[in-house]
């Protein structure tokens, strides 16, 4: 259980730290999906969930145990991966959009010309990208202004 709201800059500030803007595989083919993802020890559970339900999204939060092939001991993970065009489009991009610092501002940048740019990347997901050029998360974050 949280003991605060968090706020867009806490959620902004997790991210730059242990979020990563990716793809996943696709239904086993050779599609690439655009996806956000932000996963820490399986202890801070509660704080990926506060981070969705924050954001208003549905995602489930996913635990599991990724021994290495290094020796190294590591504990369970938790991860919130989202997916889907529509979070991505209404709610991840506008959140991070021109709000990042550092590395993952440039991932993030990396990541839309990708979306754009990827032959294997859904042509239904290439709307992201035309948005991003079009000036769409310029013009129209209100929700995430702060």
């Amino acid at each position: 259980m949280l003991h605060r709201k968090l706020s867009c800059e806490y959620i902004r500030g997790l991210v730059e730290g242990e979020g990563s803007f990716t793809f996943s595989a696709w239904r086993r083919t050779e599609k690439r999906v655009p996806s956000f993802q932000i996963k820490m020890h399986a202890r801070n559970i509660d704080l990926l969930r506060g981070i969705r339900d924050e954001l208003g999204l549905k995602n489930k939060v996913y635990v599991y145990h990724y021994p290495g092939h290094d020796g190294a001991k590591r504990g369970p993970q938790a991860m919130l991966i989202v997916r889907e065009i529509g979070s991505l489009k209404n709610t991840i991009i506008p959140l991070f959009y021109n709000k990042l610092a550092g590395n993952r501002a440039f991932e993030f940048e990396n990541w839309l010309e990708r979306i754009g740019g990827d032959p294997w990347v859904p042509e239904s997901y290439k709307i992201l990208y035309r948005l991003h050029k079009n000036g769409y998360y310029r013009k129209n974050t209100p929700r995430f202004r702060q």
